[in-house]
């Protein structure tokens, strides 16, 4: 049976069209490929990189890798694993995101109300996902990435003198301890190890069987570079244990394109889009100074080249890696090298995602009509007016609205039907509101209800809809 994700033959024409339709799946084009290796090249040179392997995913698929070696001959490829670090922060928020949409715990919980541990009793969930728990960025020496897991072997021994560094809440503070803790709170609920806990309900879904605690061959050794020679140094590879959850996953770029194409659009044997979509929402105000970045629920959010970008970075002794996702674009970047520092992992993911999406941009879908259409939500359709504001309602389809001003910018929101007969809002100023409609005389709609503001068919028409009432003399000249 075909890989879904990597088979990019020829699609068939469409029934119903009278041109095939655009093949998004296809590897890029000569010149765009030549491109794609080439920025891979120069980050492997002016990085100073042992290795560095690269990939491009484009509507859910894996449609192009490349790598460069500095040894002859011996190029890594899709299946060969390196360290991803911090990526494995992802993976984990999303087994805290399985948990809170099983109703097993709420994101805004205490972490006292499923663990003991009195020096974190007071952050929340959904703090430790976003980094706000004001928790210490490191865990207590010796430096946890190059030192055995076994010399913290309970929860407790990896805070140090200062476990608490700013009140929970207050300001975003990158703390590894979180995500240990967030390891040990997917174990507790789910009863078995958080690794275990994974590979069940992510990887194996995911088909992600080159994804791993431990390296499996091949996978690349680590080294750091002499930062004034040319030479290397091995760097060690320890099970960081209860520090795993901050960083203990190894990975391949075959293995990486499948989860940057569950990032993309969900699968509901895992999470549905609706809860992704909610991880990439920043949490957090960016740091002073780096308006570009920001965090959401176990992903980081940056802006690139005018993309928003959202995905992880990661680094452990030997490694470095990057995965970016455009919902926009509908592309995916993925970067991994094996060395300690040197080349900008980040931007080198981001520009593979660039590079494609300026010179093979995305063709929309195809405007098709909807399939049914309920007369009484036709009636809704067309101009509302928010006071003299004057908006637009259009049907969309299963029964949802999109309400935007008619002129200029301004509050415009997406809204999913419900089973009551109301709408709630999906995004911009009202997210989460709930839309009415409030019927005249003969059950015609009279006005809508937006979260208490009043949209009426006439601007401030007459009548006792509109809070506070209309001037009973009506519109006048100056």
């Amino acid at each position: 049976m075909d890989d879904p994700l990597t088979d990019v033959g020829p699609r068939p024409y469409s029934a119903d069209m009278t041109t095939p339709d655009v093949d998004e799946f296809a590897e890029p084009l000569p010149a765009t490929r030549r491109a794609l290796l080439r920025r891979l090249a120069l980050g492997q040179v002016q990085g100073r990189a042992p290795s560095l392997m690269g990939a491009v995913v484009r509507e859910g698929r894996l449609v192009w890798t490349g790598s460069r070696s500095s040894v002859e001959g011996a190029a890594p490829d899709a299946d060969t694993q390196y360290r991803i670090g911090s990526l494995t922060k992802t993976f984990v928020a999303v087994l805290v995101l399985r948990l809170r949409d099983e109703g097993l715990l709420d994101l805004g919980d205490p972490l006292a109300k499923h663990l003991d541990v009195p020096e974190a009793a007071g952050a929340t969930v959904a703090q430790l996902l976003s980094h706000t728990s004001g928790l210490a960025a490191e865990a207590r020496g010796p430096w946890w990435e190059r030192t055995p897991g076994a010399l913290r072997p309970e929860t407790a021994d990896i805070f140090g003198e200062r476990p608490l560094i700013h009140p929970a809440g207050r300001r975003h503070h990158y703390s590894n301890p979180g995500f240990a803790l967030l390891g040990a709170l997917v174990e507790r609920l789910r009863g078995a190890p958080w690794g275990e806990v994974l590979a069940h309900e992510v990887l194996e879904p995911l088909g992600m069987g080159r994804t791993s605690l431990e390296p499996r061959a091949p996978h690349a050794g680590g080294w750091a570079v002499h930062p004034w020679a040319d030479v290397l140094l091995p760097e060690p590879a320890e099970d960081t244990g209860r520090m795993g959850p901050a960083g203990q996953l190894w990975s391949t770029v075959g293995d990486l394109a499948r989860f940057a194409a569950f990032l993309l659009d969900g699968d509901e044997r895992v999470l549905g889009a609706e809860t992704l979509a909610e991880m990439r929402q920043p949490a957090v105000a960016p740091e002073e100074g780096d308006w570009d970045g920001g965090y959401g629920l176990g992903t980081q959010l940056v802006r690139h080249g005018g993309r928003f970008l959202y995905g992880h970075t990661g680094s452990m002794p030997g490694f470095l890696a990057s995965l970016w996702v455009s919902a926009e674009d509908r592309l995916a970047g993925i970067a991994l090298t094996n060395t300690t520092s040197g080349p900008a992992i980040g931007a080198i993911a981001a520009d593979l995602i660039r590079i494609v999406a300026e010179r093979e941009p995305r063709i929309p879908e195809p405007w098709r009509p909807l399939t049914e259409a309920d007369p009484t939500l036709l009636a809704l359709t067309g101009p509302w007016y928010w006071g003299p504001r004057a908006h637009h309602l259009r049907l969309r389809a299963d029964r949802g609205l999109e309400l935007s001003p008619a002129v200029g910018g301004g509050r415009a929101s997406r809204f999913r039907a419900e089973q009551d007969g109301t709408w709630t809002g999906l995004d911009g100023y009202y997210a989460g509101e709930t839309l009415r409609v409030v019927e005249g005389e003969g059950g015609a709609p009279a006005h809508l209800d937006l979260g208490t503001f009043v949209f009426t068919r006439e601007p401030y028409a007459p009548g006792d809809a509109v809070p506070g009432g209309v001037d009973p003399e009506g519109w006048r000249p100056l």
